[in-house]
């Protein structure tokens, strides 16, 4: 199952990322007509800035999701396969008990009205929208075992630079 994964080294704070998740969210689903549109979209990922490091926030789609957990009318759900936390707008009373209690602090609120809004993994297309506007490759979206081969592939890669730089000196 895929997810999306954060590489904190790569993240530039442009935040395409949000830009392109809320027209990917809009009605037009184009900058222009996102701009113009009202209620304007709303984003579903946040790039705060901690400590001197820009982090992207998007929803991690808990295994145990306690979002789905405390949510009352059942308007928070959890797809058995894909592990997607998703919500159903018609069932969202807007009590805000799933938005106290993730601790990403990634659920929004909708413009229009008082629903939950948060990341679906943009369900309509190949690669979330989000990972493939990042220009400095910050979001991957890949298994778990992808992104940890990644990850050992770049680590192995500065390790052999250092190491050139060391033998030459």
């Amino acid at each position: 199952m895929k997810e999306i994964f954060v590489r904190l080294d790569r993240c530039q704070g442009c935040k395409s990322c949000e830009m392109a998740c809320a027209v990917q969210h809009s009605a037009s689903k184009s900058l222009y007509g996102a701009a113009s549109e009202k209620p304007g979209p709303v984003r579903r990922l946040y790039v705060e800035s901690a400590e001197g490091i820009r982090v992207p926030l998007v929803c991690r789609h808990c295994e145990d999701a306690p979002c789905v957990a405390v949510c009352r009318t059942g308007a928070m759900s959890q797809d058995p396969i894909k592990g997607v936390v998703d919500r159903d707008v018609t069932r969202c009373v807007g009590c805000w008990m799933c938005a106290m209690i993730c601790p990403y602090g990634v659920i929004g609120q909708g413009s229009e009205r008082r629903v939950a809004v948060k990341c679906d993994r943009c369900p309509d297309m190949d690669v979330p929208a989000c990972v493939d506007a990042c220009p400095a490759g910050a979001l991957v979206y890949a298994t778990q075992g992808e992104f940890m081969e990644l990850m050992r592939k770049a680590a192995a890669s500065k390790i052999a630079r250092e190491a050139k730089g060391l033998a030459r000196a």
